[in-house]
């Protein structure tokens, strides 16, 4: 009993795995922390006094401070006896293993006196951008990536005895470990870091110049599904925005105009429309059941091709055409949309993804106008996620597939499982449908809601959304009802697209919340110019060998960095070369081994050199970068 009381077995957590992006840059990583104390009492006489003046110099040198208060506190805490001073907390694994070799604690816990306790702490390199979607497991529960992966990346325990000593504290009887801990697997995300910053960034910008309530912006590989960006942002008292819900997975909202894509394919598939269809939508407004359906154009559009009425988006065009075929047949309109797979969930293993609703004639919500409210949008249900994974299937000719966040499981740099590309549906709609409405698509960029963001230089298809937000009805602070109907002053505003629209790489959606209803709420206005950024960036910055679809798991930018760091070091030396574009370490490299002198600003790739290329070298110049 006095052995139980007075000796522990204490756990030491195994290191969780680390999460990398699918270029193999670190998104999220243990980081050991260490606190070091010291048995003064086990630290010989002749040693201490021979030594203390070199070790305490030692830590006036790492912790600051002068060595006569470290030899001060050392001889004070030996004359009380003190078996457990604190020398340092929270320092990193090359402090602690500097601090180690120190004179009198080189002589290891019995001759030195040396403890050491670690922890673990997890880090995130590149700051909070995609935070929520790489996500935590703790005491706050699970989140994200890490949260569905836990029990991959959680690592095996080790053990060390401890001894109990004066005043309720406990020392390590060993200087190792009694049981060695274990990492965890490590996890290969489909993000791209490039393409991530990038779409965090243009939602960003666009988020403050709104002054949105919060949004988010989706990035997704047409062929194999894989995300390779995601941002959620949401907006702090301050007006700060931080990645506060991950909104494009958990959020299910109505989603306006982007769902007369559906709509529009239901009637191509059902053979009772056509793209020629002509439509008299009148004068922009008309009334079913009581209820107001009108165009933004308040002046109407007349009657107009079915196309036409998608690209200049008349609210009046699509539900008098759904209302026409499929009023009298309502069920069969709802196939079709199940067809698409919007009433599923898209199985994601991120935890909390929020659920489709998509009402049925012998369902409880279903009403004399919930058909017409469906053909545009309205009382119908869906996750930014959701409708981007049909949006791609219309990319990729009708193949649908589940959205990807992870692409393997790696344990000391070997892949020990690899997560494949999973279609759920090798074909949701035939091929002539999936050809007229992507035509359509590329002509709302073109000549429709969207063509401020037409650009002669990239090919763009995709859709406007623009959505009254319902309030609830909900007693308020003084027990009165309140809510229950459409606001006026709240909107969503989303866009949903793909790109190049030749040979689509990738597919997007934006769907900001609550945009200043003074500064613009439309989707054309809001959401659009964050796709046209993104893809335009995409275009820009991506070379063409990264934007191939590949499903294995490598370091492709990394080897391609390297070689042509190699082939620069190789060819250059006496003149300038050109070195934007390169990394950063990589040109500092380069242009140091040229006996230049570099200073550069900034962190990344380099975006400008002070000396043009092909400029005849002076050893010892100085050269200005400056990086992204």
């Amino acid at each position: 009993m006095a052995l139980e009381k007075t000796i522990k077995n204490d756990t030491i957590f195994g290191n969780r795995g680390n999460v990398y992006a699918a270029d193999g840059n670190l998104l999220a990583t243990s980081i050991s922390s260490y606190t070091i104390r010291m048995d003064v009492v086990s630290v010989k006489g002749k040693v201490f006094e021979k030594n203390i003046a070199a070790l305490t110099k030692e830590l006036s040198n790492m912790l600051g401070g002068k060595s006569s208060y470290y030899e001060k506190k050392l001889r004070d805490a030996k004359k009380r006896g003190n078996r457990y001073l604190l020398i340092a907390r929270n320092i990193g694994y090359n402090d602690y293993m500097r601090m180690k070799s120190f004179p009198i604690f080189n002589l290891g816990v019995y001759g030195g006196g040396f403890i050491t306790e670690q922890k673990t702490v997890r880090e995130h390199p590149i700051g909070r951008i995609a935070e929520r979607t790489v996500g935590y497991s703790d005491h706050r529960g699970g989140a994200g990536i890490e949260g569905a992966f836990s029990k991959y990346m959680k690592g095996e325990n080790g053990w060390r005895l401890k001894q109990k000593i004066a005043k309720g504290q406990w020392k390590p009887i060993n200087d190792v470990n009694e049981k060695e801990p274990q990492d965890g697997k490590d996890v290969i995300t489909t993000i791209d870091v490039n393409i991530q910053d990038i779409t965090h960034y243009a939602l960003l910008k666009q988020m403050e110049s709104f002054e949105a309530d919060h949004g988010c912006a989706v990035v997704m590989e047409t062929e194999t599904g894989e995300i390779k960006a995601i941002s959620n942002l949401g907006r702090t008292s301050t007006g700060k925005y931080y990645e506060k819900r991950n909104y494009a997975v958990w959020e299910s909202h109505e989603p306006g105009s982007t769902f007369k894509l559906a709509s529009l394919m239901a009637g191509l598939e059902d053979k009772v429309i056509d793209t020629s269809t002509v439509i008299d939508t009148e004068k922009g407004k008309i009334f079913i059941n009581n209820r107001k359906i009108e165009d933004s154009n308040w002046e109407g559009y007349g009657k107009i091709s079915l196309a036409r009425v998608f690209e200049v988006s008349s609210n009046v065009g699509i539900v008098k055409a759904v209302r026409k075929h499929y009023d009298k047949r309502p069920e069969k309109f709802i196939k079709r949309i199940k067809q698409f797979g919007l009433d599923k969930q898209t199985g994601v293993k991120i935890v909390g993804e929020g659920k489709p609703f998509i009402p049925t004639p012998k369902g409880k919500q279903w009403s004399p106008i919930a058909l017409e409210w469906m053909a545009w949008g309205y009382g119908v249900s869906l996750t930014p996620l959701q409708t981007l994974m049909f949006y791609n299937a219309v990319a990729n000719n009708g193949e649908l597939v589940k959205p990807r966040f992870v692409k393997g499981l790696k344990v000391g740099g070997k892949i020990v499982e690899k997560f494949d590309k999973v279609v759920l549906n090798k074909r949701i709609a035939r091929q002539t449908t999936i050809d007229k409405v992507t035509k359509i698509m590329e002509n709302v960029v073109k000549k429709g809601t969207a063509e401020e963001i037409y650009s002669p230089n990239f090919s763009m298809a995709g859709k406007t959304g623009t959505a009254k937000k319902w309030i609830p009805r909900k007693k308020n602070e003084k027990g009165e009802y309140e809510g229950g109907y459409y606001s006026s002053k709240k909107y969503v505003a989303s866009f949903a697209g793909f790109f190049p629209v030749e040979n689509p790489k990738y597919s997007c959606i934006v769907v900001i919340h609550e945009p200043d209803v003074k500064k613009g709420y439309y989707g054309a206005k809001v959401a659009a110019p964050v796709f046209k950024e993104i893809a335009h960036k995409i275009y820009t910055s991506t070379p063409s060998s990264v934007q191939k679809v590949t499903d294995s798991i490598i370091n492709a930018s990394v080897d391609r960095d390297f070689d042509n760091y190699r082939k620069i070091s190789n060819k250059y030396k006496t003149i300038m070369p050109r070195v934007v574009g390169m990394s950063g370490m990589d040109a500092i490299s380069v242009l140091e081994n040229l006996g230049l002198k570099v200073k550069f600003s900034g962190l990344g790739k380099v975006m400008e050199q002070s000396i043009d290329k092909g400029t005849k070298i002076k050893k010892g110049a100085t050269v200005h970068l400056k990086l992204s």
